[in-house]
């Protein structure tokens, strides 16, 4: 039985709502959704005019656009295979992309036009490069429009290479089931959307700001993206205040953007935000708590990763209202109970089962879970041994079913035989007053094994002394977690979805 084009999610909002605002760049509305819709099928008619066939890959190396929507959706009408790529990346990290998965079109935004262009003709199939800006570009939106190709069930509708830390990015095979199964998981676990209601991708459309472009598509909701096509407080609450028509407005945000927005603007109007989704890393309880005083309960965590794309485990925004019961703080710093239809279990070295309150890897079983890694079936295998994903997230749950993640099982420390989860200890270092952010690694010592080093940002302005920190880990942990060096730095190094890259902080323990 045929699977469900993605593209079908489209069609049926413009036929039902079809002169809602679909897109959205600053201020100003650019297209309806039927607009959209017949973009949609000329652009589709045009990328298989071009010599594309269904199942081909068409990279996208984009900046946040309008055009990402028209895009995405162009691709999965004619049966192509979508790969959003970080636009930041260096011009050899985007050349291996492209190259493995074997693209033969790439779109790009003018900022990357240069670096792509410079791929064509000697990065695998890859022949043309389409700045979406241009006049080449144009030629394809005038084509005759092309109906929604139907689909196999395991058809490919989004390939996701994850960030590379560890080696090289291995391509996530989502399918449009995958994608479909995430789009109900979002109603039913996350928020409810209305046509009326808008969400503005401040964070790259190439990950999980992109991925909820599906939900807010299947319910006509408006799409928009700030003029400068990135995260800048200020302009966020100068566009949510010229902008009326971005009410019930959703953003989907790492913890650090919610840090930001916390810290800008006190006094700018947030009304019109409905939701604030967090995710991509920890989200510390201070911080959480923070947030809320700031925008009110406003907030819904979700856990995922690209392998089960947004979708794992929850906090709903009920769960971060309900501040009366008795377990709030732990439910706060925990990510949640399981998605709908989604099964999860804790394992130990052997994918046995663990009890509540034993730590051990975050296995996932469930319609979101990946196909497998592209053109890697030992990673594949390995990541998918016995039917269950294997997040490589280390994680406890209690009688209630929640999980609190402790760390990467690649981050946890063992000093003197003793498990030491960063995690804890940076929570506790954040309660400083003076502490804008940490990140705790181990650093390798021949009697220990490892000794436990914390890197400090110092909140502008502020100083924190290494005796105070001490007293407050031995306040709240045990001795054996306490940091034995403190490293004070200007900043963190992230990643450009704003995750502490703790690679680049052990490099700066070689020699």
């Amino acid at each position: 039985m045929p699977a469900i084009n993605l593209a079908t999610l489209l069609l049926r909002s413009a036929r039902v709502f079809p002169e809602r605002p679909a897109l959205a760049l600053g201020t100003g509305v650019t297209a309806s959704y039927r607009e959209l819709a017949l973009r949609v099928a000329r652009l589709a008619g045009g990328l298989l005019e071009g010599g594309l066939a269904p199942g081909d890959r068409v990279a996208l190396v984009m900046a946040n656009c309008p055009q990402y929507v028209e895009a995405l959706f162009a691709c999965w009408q004619a049966g192509l295979v979508a790969v959003p790529i970080n636009a930041k990346l260096h011009a050899l990290e985007l050349d291996y992309i492209i190259a493995d998965c074997g693209a033969r079109l790439c779109l790009v935004t003018a900022d990357r036009e240069n670096d792509v262009a410079a791929l064509a003709g000697r990065s695998g199939a890859l022949a043309r490069v389409i700045n979406v800006a241009g006049a080449d570009y144009a030629r394809l939106l005038a084509a005759p429009p092309t109906l929604v190709h139907e689909i196999p069930d395991d058809a490919l509708a989004w390939l996701f290479y994850t960030s590379g830390t560890t080696g090289r990015p291995k391509g996530v095979m989502l399918s449009h089931h995958n994608l479909m199964a995430m789009t109900l998981n979002y109603f039913s676990d996350v928020d409810e959307i209305a046509p009326s209601d808008s969400i503005l991708h401040a964070a790259p459309m190439s990950h999980g700001s992109g991925l909820y472009i599906l939900p807010h598509v299947a319910r006509a909701a408006l799409n928009a993206v700030p003029e400068s096509g990135g995260f800048d407080p200020d302009e966020i609450f100068t566009l949510l205040r010229a902008q009326k028509g971005l009410r019930g407005l959703t953003m989907f945000a790492a913890p650090t953007m919610v840090k930001r927005l916390v810290d800008a603007r006190r006094d700018a109007d947030s009304d019109n935000i409905k939701t604030i989704v967090y995710g991509g890393g920890p989200m510390y309880v201070e911080d959480a708590k923070c947030a809320m005083q700031r925008f009110g309960y406003k907030f819904a965590q979700i856990y995922g990763q690209g392998e089960s794309p947004m979708t794992i485990t929850a906090v709903s925004k009920y769960l971060h209202r309900d501040v009366s019961h008795p377990r709030y703080a732990a439910r706060l710093g925990s990510v949640g109970i399981p998605f709908t239809g989604i099964r999860l279990r804790i394992g130990d070295g052997h994918d046995t089962p663990l009890p509540p309150g034993e730590v051990g890897e975050v296995l996932v079983r469930g319609d979101t879970v990946m196909l497998g890694y592209w053109n890697n079936k030992a990673a594949s295998n390995e990541a998918l041994r016995s039917g269950w994903l294997h997040t490589g997230d280390l994680g406890v749950r209690d009688e209630e079913g929640f999980l609190t993640l402790k760390d990467r099982s690649k981050d946890v420390i063992i000093s003197g035989g003793s498990n030491i989860y960063p995690r804890e200890v940076e929570e506790v270092l954040l309660r400083h007053p003076g502490v804008l952010e940490s990140s705790v690694i181990g650093e390798p010592d021949a009697e220990w094994g490892e000794n436990v080093l914390a890197f400090v940002v110092a909140k502008p302005g502020m100083q924190v002394a290494a005796d105070e920190l001490d007293a407050l880990c031995l306040a709240n942990i045990a001795r054996f977690k306490r940091p034995k060096y403190y490293r004070f730095v200007a900043a963190l190094p992230k990643n450009n979805t704003g995750k502490v890259l703790k690679t680049e902080l052990r490099k700066l323990l070689q020699p």
